[in-house]
């Protein structure tokens, strides 16, 4: 089985996990728009694919993964998700499984309004939000939210356009230039449908922040959850982390998994505030957070490559050791 992982850019800890749990049974490839993309350096073999959002993106993918034999399709980054889950039948003709949920769960997930508005159905505590400014103030003037607050967009990622306003004319700036600074940025077209609630306005919460790899088989099936605690953070990364055992932590994971009905992996931000536990964010895809569960004992890569093979998956590779802590560093690799 050869394995494919797409806009892979400085992930090469994915490559070599992938790597190492595929062994001599097959290649891991590295897809990036930029030729000198860090992960395609120590992929078996890289290929420079259009951008994202190129009309060519899902074709030029889907060759690539019929003429090299891809048997898993690992996708990295949000704006790929809702492309890739539509094209799936596609992938799945050729003999490419794509490790990413439906569309309906995509959405969900990367509809930021969407996503408070599951979590508040669940009756799983999340920050109160807000689709207009007109509501938010309205929210204020009323006391059920308080400065500081968050503006951000609806359809987000990679910590794009987010401020923290912390008093009604800061509110009123944010706003308007989170607003007017979309337009120039990724999510542009995403956010083009509903240009006027394209920004959304919610409560801030203080506290240690914990990430969770949420892990869901081929099936959506729900397998187990990874706890870790964010030590420090490095451009909206988790940059060194700890795991811990927190049953309370792994219940909520489990009840996430068991009714998104994701595939994969599910990399979630939650925070412990004076008022509890608060999720905050929820994207279907590997994270920047997962390394420190490999560290800590987890293979999620190889039981990923076990369901697709309709083989066992070793229990091991579900959990992880407590209270280890691990960090990131920087390294060079020679562009070829």
């Amino acid at each position: 089985m050869n394995i494919m992982l797409t806009c892979a850019g400085r992930r090469n800890y994915l490559v070599k996990f992938f790597q190492e749990a595929l062994g001599n049974r097959g290649q891991v490839f590295a897809g990036d728009a930029s030729a000198e993309a860090a992960a395609l350096q120590d992929a078996n073999k890289g290929f420079v694919l259009p951008p994202i959002n190129h009309i060519d993106y899902s074709d030029t993918l889907l060759d690539i993964c019929q003429q090299h034999q891809v048997g898993l399709l690992i996708p990295l980054h949000d704006l790929e998700l809702p492309f890739l889950a539509r094209q799936r039948d596609r992938f799945l003709k050729i003999g490419t499984f794509p490790v990413v949920s439906s569309p309906k769960v995509i959405d969900i997930c990367f509809d930021k309004w969407k996503t408070f508005k599951f979590l508040e159905k669940m009756g799983i505590s999340t920050p109160k939000t807000y689709l207009s400014f007109k509501e938010a103030r309205k929210a204020i003037a009323q006391g059920e939210i308080a400065f500081p607050l968050v503006v951000k967009p609806r359809w987000g990622s990679a910590s794009i356009g987010i401020e923290y306003p912390e008093d009604d004319e800061e509110l009123e700036l944010a706003y308007r230039f989170s607003k007017k600074l979309l337009t120039r940025t990724l999510l542009a077209e995403v956010s083009s449908s509903e240009p006027e609630q394209s920004i959304l306005i919610q409560e801030r919460f203080f506290g240690q922040e914990y990430g969770l790899d949420v892990i869901n088989n081929l099936d959506s099936c729900y397998t187990t959850t990874l706890v870790k605690r964010k030590l420090a953070m490095r451009a909206g990364e988790t940059e060194r982390a700890i795991t811990v055992e927190d049953n309370q932590l792994k219940n909520l994971g489990k009840k996430i998994g068991q009714k998104l009905g994701h595939v994969g992996n599910l990399d979630c931000d939650v925070i412990m505030s004076s008022k509890g536990y608060r999720v905050l964010e929820m994207n279907p895809r590997f994270g920047g957070g997962y390394p420190f569960s490999h560290l800590a004992g987890a293979n999620i890569p190889a039981a990923l490559i076990a369901w697709a093979n309709g083989e066992k998956v070793d229990d091991h590779w579900l959990r992880v050791e407590a209270n280890i802590m691990s960090a990131k560093c920087d390294r060079l690799v020679n562009i070829n």
